[in-house]
């Protein structure tokens, strides 16, 4: 009888088992769904307060950041199986600025539902789109007039926007400094960065993830480049970088300011 009851009992556990992966494969991950990208700015482990925050770099430069903006665009999803999603060209340009809260948060629409394990995206305005000219940007060059970044049309965007004032050393009263990346001569500093997710991206119908992304704004000056704001202090004009070669090493450091920390399936 004992035999008869544990013989029952595993057929029993078999068929449920075998049900259960019928339903899984049964059911198709269909329809589509949003997913935003939160941008949470930090200078190294510290939240970022703009202007009064004083934020010490490996020169030991005391930095106090009044500005941090950032153009994000040309937007990249891979699936679990490896098949990609690109989100649409004309609505992939978004402008985070740390001054205003509402634009952290880029949310993405109309996404083939999935099991979502990476994220690409750019750092700026890729050189294609800018040489459709002034006519060919749609909505968001007017968008990067109004954000102050754009530097003139020739001239073309800035791809970060990165400013406040510093002391050091041999700079004992707080001094203006300048860092803007974009077009300059030959150089086009635009980047882009893929992610991994730790944590699936479920996009569905009913559930729109949140990758919360920390981007460490102190490799700007701090990452595989190091620059010294002290060395590039042109008097009464501050430290301002917006051209030339130390452009690209600040490009290089940028594509590594971003990190994902974890994503909500909610």
């Amino acid at each position: 009888m004992k035999k008869y009851i544990l013989k029952a009992a595993l057929a029993l556990a078999a068929i449920i088992t075998i049900t259960a992966c019928s339903n899984d494969n049964d059911e198709a991950i269909t329809g589509t769904g949003a997913l935003t990208l939160e941008f949470d700015n930090a200078f190294k482990a510290n939240d970022l307060i703009l202007t009064s925050q004083a934020n010490t770099t490996a020169n030991n430069e005391v930095l106090k950041i009044s500005t941090v903006k950032y153009i994000v665009s040309n937007i990249v999803l891979t699936k679990e199986d490896g098949t990609t999603f690109t989100y649409p060209k004309s609505e992939s340009y978004f402008i985070i600025d740390e001054a205003t809260p509402a634009s952290l948060e880029a949310q993405l629409k109309n996404i083939p539902a999935g099991n979502y394990t990476k994220v690409k995206f750019g750092i700026g305005v890729d050189k294609a789109q800018w040489e459709l000219g002034a006519t060919g940007q749609g909505d968001f060059l007017a968008k990067a007039q109004a954000a102050k970044m754009m530097w003139s049309w020739t001239a073309g965007y800035k791809f970060l926007a990165f400013e406040g004032t510093f002391t050091s050393s041999t700079v004992t009263t707080p001094t203006s400094f300048m860092i803007h990346t974009g077009q300059t001569g030959t150089d086009y500093n635009y980047t882009e960065i893929t992610l991994d997710l730790a944590t699936k991206a479920l996009v569905r119908t009913n559930i729109t993830p949140q990758v919360h992304i920390i981007t460490d704004i102190s490799k700007v000056v701090d990452g595989t480049n190091t620059i010294k704001l002290t060395d590039n202090n042109m008097g009464g004009m501050g430290a301002m970088i917006m051209s030339g070669s130390k452009l690209a090493l600040i490009t290089t450091n940028v594509n590594q300011m971003f990190k994902v920390d974890h994503v909500h399936n909610d």
